[in-house]
């Protein structure tokens, strides 16, 4: 699969997707908090679903 996740992107949802399971693990936050999954899968993966059906790429442009 193509790459879409730009750094920047990448680790936005890295950070977030850690800070939500944890705040889960320790009780901060309610169940919903697992849901830190999906920004942490596509960050360490680089590809994004959502943004496949709309071309959309947060990755810099390739010159040449």
């Amino acid at each position: 699969m193509k790459k879409n996740v730009g750094s920047m992107d990448r680790l936005l949802r890295i950070v977030l997707g850690v800070a939500l399971i944890v705040m889960a693990w320790v009780g901060v936050i309610g169940a919903w908090g697992w849901l830190g999954v999906i920004p942490l899968a596509t960050g360490i993966f680089q590809v994004c679903p959502a943004y496949l059906p709309f071309g959309f790429s947060t990755c810099p442009m390739k010159q040449g």
